[in-house]
Formats: structure tokens, C-alpha cells, sequence
């Protein structure tokens, strides 16, 4: 689970910095915490529950 934070953040953080230089505007770290705990959820949750491996 510390992986899957750990890459949630990394591409969270270049996500906001790219975007954010795309677009003119201020980088935001606060975007940054809230895309990771959201990625970090997403994969968790389809990891743990909504993918199952067929046996």
C-alpha cells in the first residue's frame, strides 16, 4: 500500500505541475494531495475488491 501512495503521488505531482504550466497558472500543491488520495483510493478499492483474478 506505501507503493501505491508513494506512485499516486509522484504522477499526481507531475500531473498538476504539467498542466498547470500548460495552462499559465500557479502550480497548486493542494491539487496535488487531493488527486493522490484520490488515485490512491481508486487503486486500492480495484485492487482489493472490484478485480478479481478467474482461478
Amino acid at each position: 500500500m506505501i507503493w501505491t501512495v508513494l506512485w499516486a503521488f509522484l504522477l499526481s505531482f507531475m500531473m498538476a505541475y504539467v498542466v498547470s504550466n500548460m495552462a499559465g497558472t500557479e502550480f497548486a500543491f493542494s491539487q496535488v494531495i487531493i488527486m493522490t488520495i484520490l488515485f490512491s483510493l481508486a487503486a486500492i478499492v480495484l485492487g482489493e475488491g472490484v478485480i478479481k483474478e478467474e482461478a
